[in-house]
């Protein structure tokens, strides 16, 4: 060995202890490293790995920092300092770089190809366990990243969703409350010019109960809108033969009560010529305020129906552990997803009305029906037909969620509920929904099967009536998919 390569591996020998993995090895060891590893430096912003590369080097941080993100905007972003060690590890089954990689400043890495690993952990086994050790580590964080991001992404979603739903009551209420201050004003005003013309006690009278049975005029099923029109063309023509003002507006509401020319005539010809324009706008003014009231009130019931729903679907003020009605959990599902629902896909119910209720997490089992769902709308592109079907197998309740999708193909259907896979484009998903799913449906001490052909795929998810009464501690399972 040359002066130069000596006084090369001594300066490694002297970085690698200042790394916890290596900092007690023999130094016999770390001349092993040290005279295999191959020593890169960077510069900030240089590129030393890219998304895609062959995953074939450890590598251990020696000064500096590296950031390594996905080519998609929203990734999450993960950082190695020096002291740390990563890049491929021994036992993983990493192929492939799964991030590009850039210096953020004057960074030095130490790499060592994987074809020493066998050498390596036969020389250093505790160096082996360590190693092994690190790449659990970076597995969870990984999942616990992905996991969040993909919560938040699902949030963002239904966030969205919510915000559309209640915007159109609530723009509804608002328009109607600004229809209703002018309809106050009209009627304020017709009042006081019918106070001017003196009316007897009989006409007065008049006025009061045709107003009062004018909205029972109105037939109980919904009128033919032609012949809706026609009457409300024959009103305006009789409002303007008698040269009274604003036949265009009132016409239309004393249609739509019912109100047609006979009933005019009756009327004019007990208050009488001079007094029926004023009566008719006080007339057609709170009929239009009734109307308006009614409006306000189904928009703010929608709007109090969403809140519901929310509070049902995330079990806000309710204790954790609880006896669930899976079908109110359904529907609010399908409450917070209406807005996906509308741009064409039919829900079919096939609810067993005498379904028991379960004993489980309320806001858990919500989980496993929104992903189940936004699945389904998905896998059809939004046009299709989704069906939910439950029913009591002896213990245990079946809730099943059918779509008219393309399907799962057979080879892939085994791996669908592993961590981290996904049939869908890079940037559409993490591939944390079915585990989710899976996990949540695991921790209850049920069973989910998925049964699939084009056309027609069906998650079919078992959950006992009663969960044991000593629980169990969970098992912890980390599924490894690198």
């Amino acid at each position: 060995m040359t002066p130069e390569a000596k006084k090369t591996t001594s300066s490694l020998i002297d970085d690698l202890r200042k790394v916890d993995v290596f900092s007690d090895l023999p130094a016999e060891d770390l001349t092993w490293w040290a005279e295999r590893l191959e020593e890169v430096r960077l510069q900030p912003g240089e590129v030393f790995v890219r998304e895609g590369d062959p995953a074939d080097k450890l590598m251990v941080i020696l000064e500096g920092e590296i950031r390594l993100q996905q080519n998609s905007p929203d990734a999450p972003v993960y950082r190695a300092r020096a002291g740390q060690v990563t890049g491929l590890l021994p036992y993983s089954r990493l192929t492939q770089i799964r991030a590009t990689g850039r210096a953020v400043v004057p960074t030095r890495i130490a790499l060592l190809h994987k074809s020493l690993f066998p050498e390596m952990l036969q020389r250093m086994p505790q160096l082996g366990q360590r190693l092994v050790a690190i790449m659990s580590d970076r597995i969870r964080e990984t999942a616990r990243a992905e996991t969040q991001r993909d919560k938040l992404a699902a949030l963002g979603k239904l966030s969205a969703g919510l915000a559309h739903e209640l915007n159109n009551p609530a723009a509804a209420a608002q328009r109607a409350a600004a229809s209703l201050r002018e309809a106050l004003q009209t009627v304020r005003e017709a009042s006081i010019r019918l106070a001017r013309h003196a009316l007897s006690a009989e006409q007065r009278e008049v006025v009061i109960r045709f107003e009062n049975e004018a909205g029972s005029f109105a037939p109980p099923i919904p009128t033919d809108p032609l012949a809706q029109s026609d009457r409300e063309e024959q009103i305006t023509a009789w409002i303007e033969n008698r040269h009274m003002p604003n036949a265009w507006k009132i016409a239309p509401v004393l249609a739509d009560a019912g109100v047609d020319a006979t009933k005019l005539e009756g009327l004019a010809g007990q208050v009488g010529e001079s007094v029926l324009g004023d009566a008719l706008i006080r007339i057609s003014s709170i009929l239009t305020i009734s109307k308006l009231i009614a409006e306000i009130d189904h928009s703010t019931k929608r709007i109090s129906d969403m809140v519901r729903a929310i509070k049902e679907y995330s079990y806000m003020d309710q204790p954790a552990m609880q006896e669930i009605d899976v079908h109110a959990g359904l529907e609010s599902t399908l409450t917070i997803f209406g807005h996906r629902l509308k741009s064409g896909v039919r829900v079919v119910r096939d609810y067993d009305t005498t379904l028991p209720r379960v004993c489980a997490y309320g806001g858990e089992l919500n989980q496993i029906w929104t992903n189940l769902i936004d699945n389904a709308i998905d896998a059809m592109q939004g046009k299709g037909e989704i069906g939910l079907r439950t029913t009591r197998e002896i213990d245990r309740v079946l809730v099943e969620v059918r779509d008219t999708g393309p399907g799962i193909p057979a080879e892939i259907q085994p791996r669908i509920f592993d961590p981290f896979f996904t049939t869908k484009g890079v940037g559409e998903g993490t591939g944390l929904g079915l585990d989710a799913v899976c996990r949540i449906v695991k921790n209850h001490h049920g069973e989910i099967r998925v049964n699939s052909r084009p056309g027609d795929t069906r998650f079919q998810v078992y959950l006992p009536i009663a969960q044991p009464k000593a629980q169990p501690v969970a098992e912890l399972k980390e599924v490894v998919h690198e």
